[in-house]
């Protein structure tokens, strides 16, 4: 992985889609960005599907997040909690992602919750507040081949059943993401 490649931090709901989740994976797996996470936001994210997926259980949320710290191995942020207790946030409940982003020194929290992480809160300690459409946006816009690889290794490892471009690219479409599927869309025959 690139020493240059932004720090990013993932708050819970950006984990939470699985297609999301997964694309993020592979374009980490592909240097564009080095992925930081912790269990609180594992727990969160985890806790968010089984409230609306009963069909999945805990082992099978478990399994997920074990093989995301298996491949993106050293990206499980922890001993930042001394931190959340002197943060400032909106919503007090975010104080870890905050914390754990400073702890592990997060160029980017990846959020859709933009107004949990105001700029003004966070702008001090070097991190931007980003929404997963902007991020992998500027990452279409600065490395367009690398996320459209990333991208087709993610639609073709998809068989139960296998999806053609256009119904994947819903699918990402459906995770409000709505600016990089118009970017990926005009890509469409690298994916």
């Amino acid at each position: 992985m690139a020493e240059t490649s932004p720090v990013v931090f993932f708050d819970a709901c950006v984990l939470y889609p699985a297609a999301l989740r997964s694309l993020l994976m592979y374009m980490a797996m592909d240097g564009l960005f080095q992925p930081r996470w912790s269990n609180a936001v594992h727990e969160e994210w985890m806790r968010a599907l089984l409230g609306t997926r009963p069909d999945i259980t805990r082992q099978q949320a478990e399994r997920i997040r074990d093989l995301m710290n298996e491949h993106a191995s050293n990206y499980l942020v922890s001993g930042f909690e001394h931190r959340i207790g002197k943060l400032w946030l909106p919503d007090r409940a975010d104080r870890h992602v905050l914390a754990a982003a400073i702890h592990c020194r997060a160029n980017l929290i990846i959020t859709f919750n933009l107004k949990h992480f105001p700029v003004s809160a966070i702008r001090r300690f070097g991190i931007r507040p980003s929404s997963p459409d902007n991020f992998i946006s500027d990452l279409v816009g600065a490395a367009p081949d690398l996320v459209c690889r990333a991208a087709r290794r993610h639609r073709q490892s998809l068989k139960s059943p296998p999806l053609d471009v256009e119904i994947y690219l819903q699918r990402l479409e459906a995770c409000r993401i709505s600016n990089t599927v118009k970017a990926l869309r005009n890509l469409s025959a690298n994916l």
